[in-house]
């Protein structure tokens, strides 16, 4: 009997051992089958997944080649540092931000310039990636070998004055032998040059001169008439000075605004005319939506008044699409004449000149 339990006690390890193993790999089988039908029933939302990481890798790539920084110049000077029309509206109401933030624009630098030869001069050397001004020195700079692409049209409707002091020339006719002051390769520019042209005098003299020190000179009596834009035109006809004419008579000499970038920073995003193009337009539809509210913003950029900031920039001038009929046709003679007088250096097609 004793020799049996001993017997009995010796078989128990190994059977025990038995015992685990079978359970062991019973186990394991067990994970194995359900682990195939996982993967079967799994398979779709995994590839889902798959293609999901993928796609916003290719968005974060995307958006890993674009500058945080944007660069942006526009003409004109405030307090507030910011341009008017659809795209100050944008920067002032933070709509323009918030699109281009989806795009990985962290900061946008605005920087105010008193004229477009200046913007350009900028434009050109690479502190700026792109800016609004009139098409005139736009045009002038690429014709010249400036490497930029025309974005688009702000407008086609830039008004120019011309003016002389109280006691000055009355007509056109009346500045033969005359000193007109300009702003050299601006739309103001233009204009006076064609103005005279289409009247025939041919004997005057022009002086470059910034709208500040034309003003200043004007009223000392250094020189006979001035050209000149919206707000501060009004101010000085409101001061008694004479309105020999302006290009709302001629509108074959009317400016356009236009919005140029460089071409190195398409270079580094490529589909930038679009997103930017798309950002301008849901700040114009907002605008039109607190058309009163607007109106007291470029009141307040201009230190003028509601009433004449209607007068002056009225919101029906802000051009809805990129491009019209009627703004290339402008754009157009703008540079047609400015080859023909020899102010840009070579001809081309602003067509060729767009962005498609």
């Amino acid at each position: 009997m004793k020799k049996s339990r001993e017997n009995q006690r010796g078989l128990r390890g190994p059977i025990r051992l038995a015992l685990m193993a079978m359970l062991i790999l019973a186990t394991v089988w067990l994970q194995a089958c359900g682990a195939n039908g996982n993967s079967n029933s799994n398979s779709k939302e995994k590839n889902a997944g798959a293609s999901t990481g993928t796609e916003t890798a290719a968005a974060a790539d995307t958006n890993s080649k674009v500058p945080s920084v944007l660069n942006y110049g526009y003409i004109g000077s405030n307090d507030k540092n910011l341009p008017g029309g659809a795209e100050g509206w944008g920067f002032y109401k933070g709509i323009i931000q918030e699109e281009l933030k989806k795009y990985g624009i962290e900061e946008v630098k605005l920087t105010g310039f008193p004229n477009g030869p200046d913007q350009t001069e900028s434009l050109i050397s690479g502190r700026l990636d792109f800016g609004g001004l009139g098409d005139t020195p736009a045009i002038i700079a690429h014709g010249s070998g400036a490497k930029t692409r025309l974005i688009n049209q702000t407008n086609i409707t830039n008004v120019a004055y011309l003016i002389s002091g109280p006691d000055g020339p009355k007509t056109i006719e009346e500045l033969k032998g005359k000193t007109i002051a300009i702003q050299k390769g601006s739309y103001m520019h233009r204009y006076v040059v064609g103005l005279l042209k289409q009247a025939g005098v041919t004997d005057y003299k022009l002086v470059h001169m910034l709208i500040p020190d034309a003003q200043a000179a004007l009223a000392r009596g250094d020189i006979d008439a001035l050209t000149n834009t919206g707000y501060t035109a009004q101010k000085l006809l409101a001061q008694g000075y004479t309105l020999i004419d302006d290009s709302t008579r001629h509108s074959e000499l009317h400016g356009t605004g236009v919005t140029v970038v460089s071409e190195s920073y398409l270079e580094k995003f490529p589909d930038f005319p679009k997103v930017w193009n798309e950002a301008r337009q849901k700040a114009l539809e907002d605008l039109k939506q607190h058309e009163e509210e607007y109106y007291q913003f470029i009141a307040d950029l201009n230190k003028t008044t509601v009433d004449l900031a209607k007068k002056v920039s009225p919101i029906s001038d802000i051009t809805v699409e990129p491009f019209t009929t009627d703004g290339i046709t402008r754009i157009t003679g703008t540079k047609d004449f400015l080859v023909e007088e020899g102010l840009a250096k070579k001809d081309y097609k602003i067509e060729d000149w767009e962005v498609k």
